[in-house]
């Protein structure tokens, strides 16, 4: 039997009980992000790993369209609009093995984590990140290629699975949406700069066409080499791995100054009663775990929102949107131009969510609202096709329907879905649970990725825009998962939720059920002080239960 954790660190003391009283009495919490700037700091710094499935997804998607990267790996066609053309096996490979790479990794996650933390982690893929981009570069072979990208792949699910690991973990409570979210925007901002580049080497004819654009992807394994040695380790983890000490000191890091003393040791106690909790009803963590009494639930949830990701469309849309459009009618200047465009509208769509998601809407109506606005999307986009393929209307809808699509998805199902995925799930399994549960949401989208040729290339379906019923009819079925079994977590600390879960308090009651944990920890923070006081431990709430 380990140990319990000691709730105050022999090299922390108490706060005064006078103090404790007075300050939450007088000062409420403070909630703004200037006043938690430095934990965004931190938070911004670690989501930097996400940049490189923006940076990867527009490189690729433009490669497809590009005469210098199709004159060495495709073959000529004058009927195609660049005089090059791609073979379907080639084109479904160089998706699809990016994403077999990311759905081994995330898939062995949780032990990896168990024994060498975020961090450590986090380092790792960026040196196979490296090694990835060499090789994609050097490539003069498709072999090559298909090595680089099962490379990046084993890269990108650590990347992916510890950076929102991590950031859901060190955020306070009424700012975690807005931080984990900072993956949406990086993401955004990777495939901004991506097809900017791609659309500035797209007509030369030379390999510096496309290994410009890879060499890009060497951004974020520097940029996060180096910002990682200024980010504390989880706090959580450390407590898990029994380091008090350590995990207090990178509490402290994470709030700098925007907790009073006081409040920053009800926090801590809350994280330790927790844990405890947590440990009290599991001796051993271990996969199988995931699957037993109130764990089974949290992990089929945290499943199925990473699996709406896939269920949205946006894959299919992400990784083939350039291509798409070519095969449309577009021209390869216009195809790239539009998907800019999106691209920028992308981003836009990740700063409105945010908003929303912090100031007006909770996590089950925002997911709600997007699975809605995107099958309409979808539905417009197929809709179109069918009724007059081929024509100046058509390539217009396409146009429009997509940018709509990729505003939506990235201000709704795109912003919530990892920020919601990794709260629901307890602390103590936590990178098993969303590392599995991204491992399968990747090979949901290798499985598309996979597949889409066959329905949008001309060698094989043919079916061109009349992809999107498919999408169409899978948001409808997303929708009807948020609305029948996704609680609302908005503002609840992490082990609020761990309460709630606990108690099997049901989908519409999660709103409103009133947890003890927080005045639980108030109480012990008195009582050590030699003074209990109840009476004031409603002054503990959390600003954002909406």
């Amino acid at each position: 039997m380990k140990t319990p954790i000691s709730p105050f660190p022999r090299s922390r003391t108490p706060t005064d009980d006078s103090d404790l009283v007075t300050m939450l009495a007088s000062r409420p919490a403070e909630t703004s992000l200037w006043a938690n700037r430095k934990c965004l700091l931190i938070c911004a710094t670690v989501a930097i790993a996400n940049m490189q499935y923006g940076l990867d997804s527009a490189a690729i998607g433009g490669l497809q369209a590009m005469p210098g990267f199709l004159k060495v790996f495709g073959y000529p066609d004058p009927s195609q609009a660049g005089g090059y053309g791609i073979d379907g096996t080639f084109q479904r490979l160089i998706g699809s093995l990016l994403t077999l790479g990311a759905f081994l990794s995330s898939l062995v996650a949780g032990v990896f984590a168990h024994y060498f933390g975020r961090r450590a982690a986090l380092w790792s893929a960026c040196l196979l990140n490296a090694v990835a981009c060499i090789v994609q570069i050097s490539a003069t072979s498709k072999a090559a290629v298909y090595a680089g990208r099962l490379i990046l792949g084993l890269a990108n699910g650590f990347l992916v699975t510890f950076s929102n690991i991590y950031t859901a973990e060190a955020s306070p409570a009424h700012l975690r949406a807005v931080m984990v979210a900072l993956f949406s925007e990086w993401v955004n901002i990777g495939s901004i700069i991506g097809s900017a580049v791609t659309n500035k080497t797209k007509n030369f004819l030379t390999r510096s066409s496309f290994e410009i654009p890879l060499g890009t992807l060497f951004i974020v394994p520097t940029l996060l080499s180096l910002g990682l040695l200024f980010v504390p380790e989880s706090p959580r983890y450390l407590l898990y791995r029994g380091d008090a000490v350590a995990a207090r000191r990178a509490l402290e890091t994470l709030r700098g100054e925007s907790l009073p003393p006081p409040e920053l040791e009800v926090e801590w106690v809350e994280m330790v009663k927790g844990i405890e909790e947590e440990k009290r009803m599991a001796e051993r963590i271990g996969a199988l775990d995931m699957f037993k009494g109130t764990e089974l639930r949290r992990t089929l949830l945290c499943y199925g929102v990473i699996a709406t990701q896939t269920g949205a469309g946006s894959w299919f849309v992400i990784s083939y949107a350039t291509y798409f459009m070519i095969v449309a009618g577009l021209s390869v200047d216009e195809a790239f131009k539009f998907s800019l465009m999106n691209t920028v509208l992308g981003f836009i769509g990740v700063n409105f969510g945010m908003y929303l998601m912090r100031h007006v809407m909770g996590r089950r109506t925002i997911l709600m609202t997007g699975a809605v606005v995107q099958g309409a999307a979808m539905l417009g986009l197929a809709v179109s096709a069918t009724v007059a393929p081929g024509t100046f209307a058509a390539r217009s809808c396409l146009i429009a329907f997509s940018a709509i699509y990729l505003f939506s998805y990235n201000a709704f199902v795109g912003d919530a879905t990892y920020p919601t995925a990794t709260e629901l799930v307890s602390t103590r399994l936590r990178s098993w649970s969303v590392g599995s549960a991204i491992s399968i949401g990747y090979l949901l989208a290798w499985l598309t990725s996979f597949f889409s040729p066959y329905f949008i290339n001309p060698e094989n379906l043919n079916w061109g825009a009349k992809y999107g019923y498919i999408w169409a009819g899978s948001n409808l079925a997303c929708f009807v998962f948020f609305f029948l079994f996704l609680p609302e977590t908005k503002g609840r600390t992490l082990e609020e939720i761990d309460e709630l879960f606990n108690n099997r308090v049901s989908v519409r009651e999660f709103k409103t059920y009133q947890t003890n944990i927080v005045n639980e920890a108030l109480k012990d923070v008195q009582e050590r002080n030699g003074k209990v006081d109840v009476g004031i431990a409603p002054v503990i709430e959390h600003v954002d239960h909406v």
